[in-house]
This record gives C-alpha cells, structure tokens and sequence, in this order.
C-alpha cells in the first residue's frame, strides 16, 4: 500500500509564493511519476505538473514559468514551488504517484491541501 502525505497549502496573497510537499511511504517502486493536480470548486481536477524518477518533466501552460517541481528520490517526496500566484491558482492541491508496468500501472492520491490565493 502507498500513503501520500501532503503539506504547505494556505494562505497567500496575490504575487506571493508557497511551496508545497509530498511525501509518499509504504510499496514505492524506483521508477514512477509523481506530480501535482488541482481542482477549483465546480471544476474538473486538472494538471498542474508532474516529474518522472528519470527526469522528466511536464507542466500546465498556466503555470509554466511560475511554479516549478522538484523531487528526492531518496525521500520519495515532491515538491512544487509556486511563484507569482494569482486568483486563479486557488484549488485543493492533490498529489499524486503514478507507477507500475507498462501493462498495469497503479495511481495513488493524497489528501488534498487547500491554496487561496487573495486578490
């Protein structure tokens, strides 16, 4: 089984920063993906970014240049450093580990830690 334990949502005002972590235990295979998704009240959850074990990284257009993603293997933790917040970036935060085989993967969510940003 794999637990994702979130923290460092809050409150911000406009232009400020947060950083937020995940940390993830229990049954963690080497090579995964862990990553960031959000969702805004009456709206879908969405992508923020994600980072695979290897390196790679993908990130919404609305945050490109804005927040950036970051991970310790060693710690099995993510993070998501976010600059320049907006309104618009108010959501629960999810964090999220994708990993398995090219034939069965297992994804796995965390709790969810509130961002408001104020205008």
């Amino acid at each position: 089984q794999v637990q994702l334990m979130e923290s460092g949502g809050g409150l911000v005002q406009a232009g400020g920063s947060l950083r937020l972590s995940c940390a993830a235990s229990g049954s963690i295979f080497s090579i995964n993906v862990m990553g960031w998704y959000r969702q805004a009240p009456e709206k879908q959850r969405e992508l923020v970014a994600t980072l695979a074990s290897g390196g790679n990284t993908n990130y919404a257009d609305s945050v490109k240049g804005r927040f950036t993603i970051s991970r310790d293997n060693a710690k099995n933790t993510v993070y998501l450093q976010m600059n320049a917040l907006k309104p618009e970036d108010t959501a629960v935060y999810y964090c999220n580990l994708l990993q398995g085989t090219p034939f069965a993967s297992d994804t796995y969510w965390g709790q969810g830690t509130q961002v408001t940003v104020s205008s």
